[in-house]
């Protein structure tokens, strides 16, 4: 696998940003590591970090390039702070710039497919909810989403002024705010993905393939436990849930593996 790192202007953002990129090699030399067969344009997966981490935390913390060394794949992290990948309330436009203005960088650079069925979104905490909300809202882009330990539901993060007198770090609060505003301004918004869920089975609109995963042991599982429920037969779901797993990269560097695994990666483009 190749890796490339990519600073350049947002228009959305008016500001410099960066991404790295993992992709296939043509080369087949490489000592220890298989390599896929697929020929450009290759299928991507936008592969989205948690709160608090950045675009590089994937390739430190996880064995990504590895894993992913025989699937034939892009795979392209992007950096957007504590944005909750939404465009803020009181702040920059983060979800436009990774639904509309990021593709069109990438598959200016690289040798990407733009079909539906070869665009795929994944991440972690603040990222399962970002890669959620790009196949709740973005059906028609997106074949296949995944979440592991996703805070899916951020209503609770908004606190008001007094509830935020009891926490000890209340950063993650203070970000909610400024991202959605007041509870009354999240609930039945775009970045309300319960809601927009609702509306989007309801609407009969075709749907990408989910994937979900949590720890037993991660405070996101009732959240995720919510989630689950609201599907219910009613989309194609995938749901994995892993004893005594907490909220811990050790669990990630799993589980990135079986959504690779689970990706419907065409292995004729």
């Amino acid at each position: 696998m190749a890796l490339a790192h990519l600073e350049f202007f947002s228009e959305t953002l008016g500001m410099q940003s960066a991404i790295d990129v993992i992709l296939p090699e043509r080369a087949r030399g490489q000592v220890g590591l298989a390599q896929g067969g697929i020929r450009p344009p290759y299928p991507v997966l936008y592969l989205l970090h948690g709160a608090s981490d950045n675009h590089t935390c994937w390739q430190r913390f996880t064995s990504i390039e590895r894993y992913a060394a025989n699937k034939g794949l892009v795979i392209v992290m992007p950096d957007v702070q504590f944005s909750f990948y939404s465009d803020m309330k009181h702040g920059f436009k983060y979800f436009t710039y990774l639904a509309d203005e990021l593709p069109e960088i990438v598959k200016g650079y690289f040798p990407i497919s733009d079909r539906r069925e070869d665009t795929f979104a994944a991440g972690l905490s603040m990222g399962g909810y970002g890669a959620f909300k790009l196949g709740i809202r973005c059906p028609e882009r997106f074949a296949a989403v995944a979440s592991l330990s996703g805070s899916l539901n951020q209503r609770s993060r908004i606190a008001t002024d007094s509830e935020m007198l009891g926490f000890s770090n209340p950063i993650l609060q203070q970000m909610a705010r400024l991202t959605f505003g007041t509870r009354e301004e999240y609930d039945g918004s775009d970045n309300d993905l319960a809601h927009v869920l609702e509306q989007l089975l309801a609407s009969g609109a075709k749907l990408p393939k989910f994937f979900q995963a949590c720890g037993s042991a991660d405070f996101n599982l009732a959240i995720n436990h919510a989630f689950r429920d609201q599907f219910a037969g009613r989309a194609d779901l995938t749901y994995v849930e892993a004893p005594n797993e907490g909220h811990e990269w050790r669990y990630w560097d799993a589980a990135i593996r079986d959504v690779l695994d689970w990706l419907p990666i065409r292995r004729e483009l």
